[in-house]
């Protein structure tokens, strides 16, 4: 789990983290997404035609985290394939970073959905 993590309403909350500010709507985002257990917004640095995060609305650190949960992995992965089929042909990629080293700069799990067009191996 992050730093300091307070129960709310939408359960596990880190009042530090922004991902979990934007579900709180502290901090706008451009939502595509949204039911009990998780949004999705676009990313602010699109690295495809297509990309959308997808965020659980409790906050945990990462994917290895996340896999505790197995219904909210296999949810996050069906409203990825809902946003890609809904706003290009229904292909995607789905990355999630895990750790700094990986790339992760936001410490609040979240899959990238990439889609729009072909893709190329070796691409983020």
């Amino acid at each position: 789990m992050g730093t300091s993590v307070n129960q709310t309403d939408t359960g596990r909350h880190d009042p530090q983290c922004l991902f979990c500010r934007i579900i709180a709507g502290e901090i706008p985002s451009d939502r595509v997404h949204e039911d009990e257990r998780v949004i999705a917004f676009a990313d602010l640095h699109p690295q495809a035609p297509v990309h959308m995060l997808v965020v659980p609305r409790e906050h945990r650190r990462d994917v290895a985290e996340l896999a505790e949960d197995p219904e909210l992995l296999a949810h996050i992965t069906q409203v990825a394939g809902r946003i890609a089929a809904d706003r290009a042909d229904g292909d995607f990629r789905l990355v999630f970073n895990t750790g700094p080293g990986a790339g992760q700069t936001v410490f609040h799990v979240h899959a990238h959905v990439l889609a729009g067009g072909k893709l190329a191996e070796g691409e983020l």
